[in-house]
């Protein structure tokens, strides 16, 4: 099942996603509400939302603006470093435990909304990454159980500010930039997906230049290890957000000089059988005057 959480006319509903059409499961059934949390604390309601008969009662996909999947997820968890040429590429050894960090909800904000280049910063990158939504919570889960854990996937753009990234050992400053993190805009549950989602293209690009292109095959951590690996040290619950790092081709890389993203340029970041997440990419000191 394909679904799409968005705003139509004012108005934020949970939408399923049939080719470019798209049902408004939040009117047709009680208890869905206006994001994917009640349809992640129900199975049944899953079960119905995928039974539900399309009708007359939908709307074309491009008429919704894409918000959140989840409204406020708990924790966005990232991994870095999941892929061995981004690993090379960047400089660093081969890790036998995954670097991770963890992102604001400052930080992220829906597919088509604005990337923000930050005023104190040129050094922009992308990163296309595959981001598991969380659906059974736990602790200590085991990687044989893990993919029982996972309600569906989504498409990431892990937004890094690199000058910011490398002041300090720890990536939090880098990765945290208000709106630098992209989401979305489709969530697709497991049933429609490969097992773990591997053997997926996963690509990024503006316009025609290909900027990155691989398949989730090649991480290091997959989906169920990575889910194991983080219950071991925090509680996961139904919302949280899991990203799985970026293949290469990350524009601090590039040779002979850096590929960062420039205000005026869109962003695309596609993963097979999961959609495209695309994202203007604006100025701070061009956005509206807060107030």
């Amino acid at each position: 099942m394909k679904l799409l959480v968005g705003t139509v006319n004012g108005t934020t509903s949970v939408y399923r996603v049939d080719g470019e059409q798209a049902l408004n499961l939040t009117e047709a059934l009680d208890g869905v509400g206006s994001d994917l949390s009640g349809l992640i604390a129900s199975d049944a309601l899953c079960d119905a939302a995928r039974k539900l008969p399309a009708g007359d009662a939908t709307v074309p996909v491009d008429d919704i603006t894409p918000e959140l999947p989840v409204e406020r997820p708990d924790k966005i968890l990232c991994l870095g470093l999941n892929y061995i040429e981004h690993i090379k590429e960047g400089g660093y050894d081969i890790p036998d435990y995954p670097a991770m960090f963890m992102r604001t909800r400052q930080s992220v904000m829906a597919a088509g909304a604005p990337l923000v280049r930050p005023g104190c910063s040129e050094t922009l990158d992308y990163e296309a990454e595959l981001m598991i939504v969380i659906g059974k919570g736990g602790r200590h889960i085991s990687e044989a159980d893990a993919l029982d854990h996972v309600f569906g996937y989504t498409v990431f753009n892990d937004g890094s500010v690199r000058e910011y990234q490398r002041k300090t050992h720890q990536w939090t400053p880098g990765k945290n930039f208000d709106q630098t993190g992209a989401i979305g805009p489709y969530v697709v549950t497991p049933e429609d997906l490969p097992e773990g989602a591997k053997g997926l293209k996963i690509e990024s690009r503006v316009g025609t230049e290909i900027l990155q292109r691989s398949n989730t095959s090649n991480m290091i951590w997959g989906v169920a290890q990575t889910v194991a690996i983080m219950s071991e040290f925090t509680t996961l619950e139904a919302g949280d957000l899991i990203a799985l790092g970026t293949p290469p081709g990350v524009g601090h890389a590039k040779k002979p000089d850096p590929r960062w993203l420039r205000p005026g340029e869109v962003v695309e970041i596609e993963i097979e059988n999961i959609g495209i997440c695309a994202s203007p990419i604006v100025d701070e000191a061009d956005l509206p005057a807060a107030g």
